[in-house]
């Protein structure tokens, strides 16, 4: 499995090279890939008839992306952990359900790391801090090759999702690492951090 760091881009150049690895994954020209990285402000929809997630769509702060991941709208910036899985479907046994818990998991084992006691809640995907959500996922496949994937706020500024209702959830609180644990730490920081969660959860799919 490769891991990359990528640093910030915007979104439709992380758009663009998902796309391209997804296509070579496909052909089995490149393994398994992990992108790291973190976005320019930007709001992201799930291919859906129902967009009042993202309320007056015309007035947002930050452009908007309809993508081909399952659900609302989310927002992402500068201070968010962002990972693309880029990954053969077929190795982790073809199961959504299955996958995004594991999704769920290993971002759940990660902020662990900081003393925090982060879950998984009944059939509203993601990860939270009691009723704060820390992290939002969103995946997308194609002929069984994933992608999209999570985004974490490390030490984000939560401001642009006032603009939009995030996932859909009303009056939700969104929260961070640095919220919570009261520590500082760059997306850098939590890209090298997370990559030994993100591998043990996945190889544990593999080998279920």
């Amino acid at each position: 499995m490769d891991f990359k760091w990528l640093g910030r881009v915007s979104y439709s150049d992380g758009l663009e090279l998902q796309t391209e690895l997804v296509e070579k994954r496909q052909r089995g020209e490149v393994e398994d890939t992990v992108l790291l990285l973190e976005h320019e402000p930007v709001y992201t929809i799930g291919r859906t008839r129902d967009r009042s997630s993202l309320r007056d769509a015309q007035s947002l702060p930050h452009p908007v992306f309809e993508i081909n991941r399952g659900g609302q709208a989310t927002f992402h910036g500068p201070g968010q952990l962002v990972g693309y899985l880029i990954l053969d479907l077929t190795e982790y046994g073809k199961d959504l359900h299955t996958y995004l818990r594991q999704i769920e998991r290993f971002l759940i084992d990660f902020t662990s790391e900081f003393g925090m006691d982060a879950v998984s809640r009944e059939g509203l995907t993601g990860v939270w801090i009691e009723n704060r959500k820390l992290a939002s996922i969103g995946v997308g496949v194609r002929k069984w090759v994933s992608m999209h994937g999570f985004g974490l706020n490390v030490s984000s500024d939560l401001s642009g999702y006032a603009a939009i209702t995030p996932c859909g959830i009303s009056d939700v609180t969104m929260t961070s690492i640095e919220i919570e644990s009261k520590q500082s730490l760059t997306v850098q920081d939590a890209a090298a951090r997370i990559q030994p969660h993100i591998r043990q959860a996945l190889d544990q799919l593999r080998g279920a």
